[in-house]
């Protein structure tokens, strides 16, 4: 063999492993692959793996929530250190308002807002929002086409201010249901095997503003005006944790969360992440012990004090002294010390929602690792089945109730002043030591 050959040769084999085929002939995997470091998601920790004992550390006082303690491994995982507050909450609201006002300005025929065609000339249906473009809601054009569209009506306004109509304020995402196609019946398929996967599709449209009703129909005989008026939209509150989110909203947010961080590491030509979600019950109670397995509280316990007698988290001391830990309802996230994992307000400030469905038996059958309960609830279904775990306590409640193992609950599509809640997002693998 010629010399010419063998460098033809070479060059061919060469080619092949680049492209990712077999190298000589030997089993060496796609080459030219991403490499994965793993780093923090902003505003998160890491959580390591492990195994704890879950479930109530102290007497279940008034026999309501009584559940056996069971030991549970957990998958290592991030979560947020704070609950999520109500400007990273804007955040959400903002962007809603503004795909809404691209997309009516897109149809209305101006110019910049939707990009119709990809960048091989093919027709995009639906049309991609064109973020570049800035709204100019000044502009007397632009006012005029989302009048009717995205403020209030004239006879709703008060003194004649215009604002937006938040109702209008709809989050639309897809869902699919992982659970309901593992099911072996709906794997068989027709005779080829094969199955329609949009039988596990489902689009879902969520109102996403916060209730900020909640300050005044909670309670009855209790001035909350100013929380009412302000206590979303006032820059004073801003580094304090959103409420009147119910369950349904927190979920669509963690999905629009999703969308925006995969969007952006896709632009770049990067991994993407698993998505954010709201916490199961398991990875919340490990989360919030903080390495401290058989203690009640983050801290440890069993007190709700420091040794200088200053209370711990913003909860309900005493005999209703709301006062006597700092806080007359909410406060700013992170005004306590943090547990061994660096998470703050896991008790207190407010209770957090989880994904997972209420069941007060629901240790006693579900599995021992990584352990999840989770049931979609329709609009139909009997009110029992849309109740929705929350975990931690929050500003009104007892020591009893801001503890590690308390379990209660809230219904899915209800909205509280005192139920707020942080994302968490799977780590892929077993630990950061694996990528070092």
């Amino acid at each position: 063999m010629n010399m010419k050959k063998i460098i033809l040769l070479s060059s061919i084999v060469a080619l092949l492993s680049a492209c990712g085929g077999s190298g000589n002939g030997e089993l060496i995997g796609v080459q030219n692959r991403a490499i994965w470091n793993p780093t923090d998601p902003y505003g998160m920790v890491f959580i390591p793996q492990g195994s704890f004992n879950m479930g109530p550390s102290d007497q279940d006082v008034p026999f309501a929530n009584v559940s056996q303690s069971k030991t549970v491994s957990v998958g290592a995982f991030y979560m947020d250190e704070t609950e999520i507050t109500n400007n990273e909450y804007r955040q959400f609201t903002s962007w809603v308002r503004d795909s809404l006002a691209h997309i009516i300005l897109g149809e209305a025929g101006i110019e910049g807002h939707l990009i119709e065609e990809d960048k091989y000339g093919n027709f995009l249906d639906p049309a991609r929002i064109d973020w570049s473009t800035r709204i100019r809601w000044d502009d007397q054009e632009v006012r005029e086409i989302l009048e009717e569209e995205m403020y209030l009506p004239e006879h709703e306004r008060l003194n004649s201010r215009r604002e937006f109509d938040t109702r209008k304020y709809i989050y639309k995402y897809q869902v699919l249901d992982i659970n309901a196609a593992s099911v072996k019946s709906k794997r068989e398929g027709d005779a080829t095997g094969k199955r329609d996967r949009s039988e596990f599709i489902s689009n879902v449209e969520v109102s996403i503003f916060p209730d900020t009703l909640t300050w005044s129909h909670d309670y009855a005989y209790s001035f909350n005006d100013p929380y009412t008026k302000g206590y979303f939209f006032h820059p004073a509150f801003d580094d304090y944790p959103v409420v009147g989110v119910n369950w349904k909203q927190a979920t669509a947010f963690s999905k629009w969360r999703s969308k925006m961080m995969n969007s952006f590491l896709r632009k770049i030509k990067q991994p993407t992440l698993p998505e954010f979600r709201l916490p199961t019950e398991s990875e919340w109670e490990y989360a919030s012990r903080g390495g401290l397995d058989a203690s009640p509280y983050p801290w440890g316990g069993p007190y709700t004090r420091n040794i200088q007698g200053c209370f711990l988290a913003n909860f309900k001391p005493l005999r209703g002294n709301y006062v006597a830990d700092g806080g007359l309802k909410t406060i700013k996230t992170a005004s306590y010390n943090p547990n061994g994992y660096g998470l703050y307000d896991m008790s207190g400030n407010v209770a957090e929602w989880t994904s997972n469905a209420y069941d007060e038996s629901a240790f006693s059958y579900s599995h021992d690792m990584n352990m999840d309960r989770h049931y979609n609830a329709e609009e139909d279904d009997h009110a029992v089945l849309k109740r929705k775990s929350i975990r931690g306590g929050s500003w009104k409640d007892i020591a009893y109730f801001i503890q590690n193992g308390t379990r209660t609950f809230e219904y899915q599509d209800t909205a509280k002043s005192y139920v707020g809640f942080r994302n968490v997002v799977d780590f892929l693998g077993r630990d950061k030591e694996d990528f070092q």
